[in-house]
């Protein structure tokens, strides 16, 4: 029997495709969920862009507040804007207003009092009001209580969150899902690729990052500098820093003129297209939706190894992806960039590796996952209200 329409109130910083892979997540699981049930989006901020009207409540603060009064102010908002009327209110944000809070980042408590950290650093986050209002803010999200679960984007973050409430509380783990692109025009490939100002005999490797420092890009720059002219980069999603560091420091001189940037956009399809590898040397990602996003275009792809990257503890080595024994490591990284290019079997193993990947990652099921949970949390919900004395309910 199908799940009745639900209202769902669905909480986020920002709603949009452009604002990096948690903020695609949401919009990708909530256009999913939308073909059957009522949507709420509550955020400060909704890109038009992102192919999905949904009915949409502002939340917005005054930018010249310090970033955790921001927070604090935003969690309240969205408590009192959502406790009434939703049948589930899921959230991405940190705050307790969620009956599913999604964990998309190592959490403030795994960071501040579980991994090693200088001694005066850690006294101070004692009488820090930012880091005390977030690790409140993570508490009351976590917080086991009847008809509510905290998922975790990744086993990744699921094992920090263990490390930092207890073992034995459960965090489901549903990581983010994959629409498999429509193929591509080979026929329209090379004026595209001419466009940017790359030519045919070009290795196109390309990284898609909000912040591609973070990514892996200074470890990209000297793995390109390995290898010869015809090897271009790629980077969509350059900010003032990307561009700093690529055009002041004298080490990357010579190398500019191998690199295309291309400002932040919501339509990255394009750019998948053109290029012939992806690489993904990321220093801190707790999924990564990039590398798989790339593998649904058919891009064989090179990434960052647990625990800087959760995406890799779904990969085989070898077989679905090339995985780094280190980010920083810039010399495998040419390596299996020259071998990629140059070994077409190895290439489409890597290929239908991934293809095999994405499969296993549909935003359908990723739905499905999320539409069980809702159920659970329905059912113990009336139970619990079942169970109350009269005089409570």
């Amino acid at each position: 029997m199908p799940m009745p329409s639900l209202k769902i109130a669905f909480v986020v910083d920002r709603f949009g495709n452009r604002y990096g892979g948690a903020e695609a997540y949401g919009v990708e699981l909530m256009r999913e969920l939308s073909a059957a049930h009522d949507i709420t989006v509550f955020a400060r901020d909704y890109d038009p862009e992102c192919g999905l009207k949904l009915h949409f409540v502002p939340l917005r603060s005054w930018p010249f507040l310090p970033s955790w009064v921001r927070v604090l102010l935003f969690a309240w908002r969205a408590r009192r804007a959502t406790r009434k009327g939703y049948d589930i209110v899921h959230s991405h944000m940190n705050g307790w207003c969620g009956d599913v809070e999604v964990v998309h980042v190592t959490p403030v408590r795994y960071n501040w009092r579980v991994r090693a950290l200088p001694g005066i650093k850690r006294l101070l986050s004692y009488a820090s009001l930012r880091v005390q209002a977030y690790l409140r803010l993570e508490a009351r999200r976590v917080a086991a209580r009847p008809g509510h679960r905290t998922v975790a984007v990744s086993g990744l973050i699921a094992e920090q969150l263990k490390q930092a409430y207890g073992q034995s509380l459960s965090f489901p783990i549903i990581p983010p899902g994959v629409s498999r692109s429509a193929p591509s025009d080979r026929a329209a490939r090379p004026q595209a690729r001419s466009a940017l100002g790359f030519s045919a005999d070009d290795c196109v490797c390309l990284l898609v990052a909000r912040n591609p420092m973070r990514k892996g890009l200074p470890t990209v720059l000297k793995a390109l500098a390995r290898l010869p002219a015809r090897y271009k980069l790629l980077i969509v999603g350059s900010n003032a820093a990307t561009r700093d560091f690529i055009h002041k420091p004298p080490e990357n001189q010579g190398l500019s003129e191998r690199i295309k940037l291309v400002e932040e956009t919501a339509d990255v399809a394009p750019y998948y297209q053109v290029a012939d590898i992806y690489v993904h040397p990321t220093l801190n990602d707790s999924f990564g939706m990039a590398p798989l996003e790339a593998m649904s275009f058919d891009l064989p792809v090179i990434l960052s190894p647990a625990p800087w990257c959760g995406f890799a503890q779904y990969v085989q080595d070898g077989q679905d992806a090339m995985v780094l024994d280190h980010p920083e490591n810039d010399e495998q990284l040419a390596q299996f960039i020259a071998r990629i290019d140059g070994d077409e079997a190895w290439r489409q193993r890597l290929v239908q590796g991934g293809s095999d990947v994405v499969d296993r990652h549909t935003w359908s099921e990723v739905a499905g996952e999320y539409l069980g949970l809702y159920q659970e949390i329905l059912k113990e919900r009336e139970a619990d209200k079942q169970n109350r004395p009269v005089g409570r309910r």
